[in-house]
């Protein structure tokens, strides 16, 4: 078996697996956090997964927030594209999944606040890199969407912009060429949506988004590339469904509560968002705030430690 067809096996295992897993709103959500970390260290803004669900379970401003004034862009922005990209993909479950993470937190709200300036700088570049992107390969495979990412990212260069201004340390005030920010975290943002179209996929999996921060010209070296971070990708998320799948199995199927009790959905929930607050609860749940302590309280005396 070669390399590719031992990627393909894996992707293809855990692809399917989705396909009927009762905890596959679960990975997805989980998926969509691990995928926002990569695609940050790829636009050169790293973060934690803990400082993004700190942000998410509104503790917190978006990561990076007071960390400087010279970041490309916004991990508000970069979280709002990535959450953009899922749109319109045609698939129930994730879509209830994402309006679950909506419920927690408005991307779009919180992009306007934090990042209006990079809404308008990237937003003509994210909406051309989807239309180039997202059309379905004639021939599927790995080489033909190598081929498709240098040629859109070609395109995708010459649109940058005209300059960047950046503020240094010491106050001054530098204009930088704009070929120095590159766009291959915009391609990274698409990427789990490009596999469906290249006939890798059934579903976007969000966790799809390895790309090396300077892509090759030849596109025979980024398909192994890509084939590699696939494959670490597919492995990693076979393991995260069987945890998951095992959590789930860790809810007693008797919580000893009504019929229209949270409880069970909350336990559920808590396994995408570990340490949600009492808040994010009551927001999530359309409860009120005492309601939401009570209930977290329960739900924390019920379940296994």
């Amino acid at each position: 078996m070669t390399a590719e067809s031992h990627t393909l096996l894996q992707l293809g295992r855990l692809d399917g697996r989705l396909q009927s897993s009762p905890a596959t709103d679960l990975w997805l959500a989980r998926a969509r956090l691990k995928g926002a970390v990569f695609l940050a260290e790829l636009a050169r803004v790293p973060i934690t997964e803990d400082s993004l669900l700190a942000w998410i379970c509104g503790r917190t401003p978006p990561p990076r927030r007071s960390e400087g004034l010279n970041d490309p862009l916004s991990i508000a922005a970069l979280f709002h594209f990535a959450l953009q990209a899922e749109e319109t993909a045609g698939d129930p479950v994730a879509e209830a999944s994402l309006r679950v993470l909506r419920t927690l937190l408005d991307d779009r709200a919180e992009a306007e606040l934090y990042a209006a300036p990079d809404l308008a700088w990237f937003g003509s570049v994210f909406v051309d890199a989807k239309r180039a992107l997202l059309t379905p390969l004639s021939s599927p495979g790995i080489l033909p969407l190598a081929e498709r990412l240098i040629a859109v990212h070609h395109e995708l260069g010459l649109q940058a912009g005209t300059g960047r201004r950046v503020i240094t340390a010491d106050g001054r005030s530098l204009d930088i060429d704009p070929r120095t920010f590159d766009t291959v975290w915009v391609l990274g943002t698409l990427l789990p949506r490009a596999y469906v179209a290249a006939g890798l996929t059934l579903r976007a999996l969000p966790s799809l988004v390895g790309l090396p921060r300077f892509l090759p010209n030849d596109p025979r070296v980024l398909a192994d590339e890509l084939q590699s971070r696939t494959l670490e990708a597919a492995l990693l998320g076979l393991w995260e469904l069987d945890q998951l799948e095992l959590g789930l199995k860790r809810i007693p199927l008797d919580l000893k509560v009504t019929k229209r009790s949270k409880a069970p959905l909350l336990a559920r929930l808590q396994l995408a968002y570990p340490d949600l607050r009492v808040p994010a609860i009551a927001r999530l749940l359309g409860i009120s705030p005492q309601g939401a302590l009570k209930l977290e309280m329960k739900v924390r005396d019920l379940l296994p430690s």
